[in-house]
């Protein structure tokens, strides 16, 4: 680490010099050793309660280990930094959530990162969000996401309720928000089953109240305003508005190109999305499934935009 010994060395008398603003955020000394300090408060990163938040001080009323200048309850011990209230107003993560992800300051990812421990259910639909969130890149660390290879399934299936139950259920289990994705089954779904998918919803909640359940509307399938999937979409989203749900809009990113242009005929393919990459600069990746490589990219700027705000981002 001689060359950030250096680094530092000269940065620090940048700012003696008055070339540079102090303090200097980026390195510390340690016992002669220089260290990596984000804040630049001083407390190297490994050693800071709030590496991403300038607190010299280090206070800490709660004793969760971490500083009330990035705790999110500083006055309950919640090391975690998960807190029901951040969803209680419900949080919906839509295209204008993709269009606003260039807002999210990556120390809110951090958090979201440090914070939640992931159980998310799907299949090859559901994979898109897994592509994205990869895609958009969202600094060091990863986040913590155990993946079950099932979907919400059709015709209002609930086996995805024991297979959540016997997850959180497990001992030791730090599970804390927990995801399900459709793949092609709200398609097919009657009102009534899609009020099962939301009545089973709701009753784990009730069961696990400190734990974010995250629903999810049905890919498009090309049927338009006119067709059975439009109508159970806003059946789920009319709920989760009215009931102060955390959602995820899977079909509303598909439908809206950054643009804001709307294409209520789409479908899980992005047509749009073709069109759209052929005049702009856009990101590619390995494989989309189902669909074009922006498509999941959207949705991962999505995802860790509710990430951030689940965290404990006010959006602003």
């Amino acid at each position: 680490m001689k060359w950030l010994g250096e680094l530092c060395t000269l940065l620090v008398w940048l700012a003696v010099v008055g070339l540079v603003l102090v303090p200097v955020a980026g390195c510390c000394s340690n016992g002669g050793e220089w260290e990596w300090d984000s804040d630049g408060d001083g407390i190297p990163d490994d050693q800071d309660n709030c590496p991403y938040t300038y607190n010299p001080n280090q206070e800490d009323d709660d004793n969760d280990g971490v500083g009330d200048a990035c705790d999110s309850l500083p006055n309950t011990p919640n090391p975690t930094q998960v807190d029901p209230n951040n969803w209680a107003d419900g949080v919906v993560a839509d295209h204008l959530a993709a269009a606003a992800f260039g807002d999210v300051p990556l120390a809110w990812i951090a958090q979201a990162k440090a914070s939640f421990h992931v159980f998310y259910g799907h299949t090859s639909h559901g994979n898109q969000v897994m592509v994205g969130m990869d895609m958009v890149g969202t600094g060091t660390g990863t986040l913590d996401v155990e993946e079950e290879s099932q979907d919400l399934g059709e015709y209002g299936d609930t086996s995805w309720v024991d297979t959540t139950r016997n997850v959180l259920n497990r001992a030791g289990s730090n599970i804390n928000m927990v995801m399900w994705s459709w793949c092609g089954g709200a398609s097919v779904s009657s009102a009534a089953d899609i009020n099962t998918y939301l009545n089973a919803m709701n009753q784990l909640e009730q069961d696990y109240p400190n734990i974010a359940f995250v629903y999810m509307t049905g890919h498009l399938d090309g049927t338009g305003p006119n067709g059975d999937l439009y109508r159970r979409n806003n059946q789920i989203r009319n709920y989760c508005q009215t009931n102060n749900k955390i959602l995820f809009d899977f079909a509303d990113i598909e439908s809206y190109d950054p643009d804001g242009t709307y294409y209520p005929w789409a479908d899980d393919s992005c047509g749009w999305c073709d069109t759209w990459c052929a005049s702009h600069t856009c990101p590619t990746c390995g494989e989309c499934d189902h669909s074009a490589c922006f498509n999941c990219y959207l949705k991962g700027q999505a995802f860790w935009w509710m990430m951030a705000r689940l965290a404990g981002w006010d959006g602003s």
